[in-house]
């Protein structure tokens, strides 16, 4: 039996498909397993409100596991390469190990960790469980990284099915003596005000609740994925990318559960979306906060704080966008597909920039994922890799009309519509008066008119974006987003009823 390791939780908050682990508790080597709380230097390194709370939660479960074998998790707060060494030195363990993670701030913490421990005399171990592929492993025949996502993939599937995971340990030997924790409330994790009812009704973070989702899906919804991904009004994506993110599930483990399935292959398809991200951000860190296609540099976006407080708070008086964002508010997740039409809404029609939004998602999404993040919003920007041609605008009527025919989503998630007829739910101010009548719908008092024209504002976004490689900037007044948002159109300044209010949000 070796001397005792140390392993570096972060975010592969699980115990199963870790294979020291796994190896550990067969030789019965003692195992000190840690977690360090360090706030980022930057926005990005600082998580989110919605994140937070997932943390927390993942985290108390993840201990509960631990308790359950004999083990414990010990918590510090502040630099991991000072408290990753002190419990080091402090148990006498002879390794650190731990899964590397692809984003520039985690990258700079590894190094820091390795060179402290090196100082300390003990060996460094680090994995990668958080991806399918190693982002160095998978390059372009120059050597260099994958910028379109098609030749990307294709050259993943080429290097064959995965590694297999690992199971899951048995009983983990402790320590001779456990070094000093914090407590988890400590971290002061948990939001100081009470909204997050909403999520703990959608959510069970934790690796259980992992599991239960992937089985979940992988023997009911899978099976239609590929026809049905993008019906709004019901449960039929996996739900899998906030397990994910925290590494309470390993892709590794997604695709042994739903890979052998004949329909699997466009639900694998996302997992190579994420892939790609991660492959992006390892080899192009600057794109989280600069466009990678640099004539977007100098696109003229508008600056409009009323118009993006409406679009934050699902108040634009466009149906979808607005469910879209309100189901975001109060679950901290919302549909793949209202995500492409509330973001196109955001940089095509508001001409707002897509930071403002990748900042908000940020705050406010469960599965916020720097990686997805930044690619899903230089996407729809139309200014990152394999992005969407900026003149490909989306119409969020027109989406909702064939998305969510019936208006089911919408009528959840903007009640104050759920009495309209099918035909008009998604285009409210076209509804005859008798009919809002007879829906108990005030346009204005109980929900907004739309906050710009779609007509004008895709006319606007062409216009700029033509005259963008050459030429004067477009000027964006004032009037440029409609008087409802230079006014407040009457609008409340905090969210509607269903929505709550979340201190810690920007």
């Amino acid at each position: 039996m070796g001397g005792p390791i140390v392993w570096w939780f972060r975010r592969d908050l699980r115990l199963a498909d870790q294979p020291v682990l796994e190896a550990a508790a067969c030789q019965g080597r003692p195992v000190v397993p840690l977690y360090v709380h360090a706030a980022g230097a930057d926005e990005w390194g600082r998580a989110g409100a919605a994140s937070r709370w997932w943390l927390h939660h993942s985290l108390q479960a993840l201990d509960q596991s631990l308790r359950a074998r004999g083990s414990r998790l010990i918590v510090r707060r502040g630099d991991p390469a000072r408290h990753v060494a002190d419990v080091a030195v402090s148990t006498g363990a002879t390794s650190v190990c731990w899964n590397g993670l692809p984003e520039p701030a985690e990258r700079a913490a590894e190094e820091r960790v390795r060179v402290a421990l090196a100082r300390a005399g003990v060996q460094t171990v680090a994995g990668q469980t958080a991806l399918l592929h190693d982002p160095d492993d998978v390059c372009t025949a120059a050597g260099g990284p994958y910028r379109v996502f098609t030749p990307f993939w294709q050259a993943c599937l080429a290097r064959g099915a995965p590694r297999r995971p690992a199971g899951t340990p048995g009983r983990l030997a402790g320590p001779g003596r456990w070094p000093a924790s914090d407590s988890l409330s400590g971290l002061r994790l948990e939001p100081r005000g009470d909204w997050t009812a909403g999520l703990r009704a959608v959510w069970t973070p934790g690796e259980a609740g992992a599991q239960a989702r992937l089985q979940a899906f992988a023997s009911g919804a899978l099976s239609g994925y590929a026809a049905s991904r993008d019906r709004l009004g019901e449960e039929l994506t996996s739900r899998l990318s906030p397990h994910l993110h925290f590494g309470e599930l390993t892709p590794a483990q997604v695709w042994a559960r739903a890979g052998g399935q004949a329909a699997a292959a466009a639900f694998l398809r996302q997992l190579g979306w994420r892939e790609f991200a991660h492959h992006l951000l390892w080899h192009l860190p600057q794109t989280v906060s600069q466009p990678l296609r640099p004539e977007f540099a100098a696109f003229p976006w508008a600056d409009a704080p009323a118009a993006l407080q409406a679009w934050q708070r699902g108040l634009t008086g466009y149906p979808l966008v607005d469910a879209g964002m309100r189901q975001l508010w109060a679950t901290g997740w919302m549909h793949n597909r209202a995500r492409l039409v509330a973001a196109s809404f955001l940089v095509k029609d508001l001409l707002l920039p897509w930071l403002a939004g990748a900042r908000w998602f940020w705050d406010t999404l469960v599965d916020a994922d720097l990686a997805n993040n930044t690619l899903g919003w230089q996407w729809s920007a139309g200014s990152g890799a394999d992005a969407a041609p900026y003149f490909r605008i989306l119409n969020p009527v027109l989406q909702g009309e064939r998305y969510d025919p019936s208006g089911a989503y919408v009528r959840r998630w903007v009640p104050a519509l759920a009495r309209l007829p099918d035909r008009f739910v998604h285009r409210p101010w076209e509804a005859p008066e008798r009919i809002r009548v007879a829906a108990g719908l005030r346009l204005e008092a109980d929900y907004p008119l739309p906050l710009i024209d779609h007509g004008f504002a895709r006319q606007r976004a062409l216009q700029a974006w033509r005259q963008l490689p050459r030429g004067p900037r477009v000027a964006l007044g004032p009037g440029a987003v409609g008087a409802g948002a230079a006014t407040g159109g009457g609008r409340p300044a905090s969210p509607p009823p269903r929505l709550g209010n979340r201190s810690e949000s920007t």
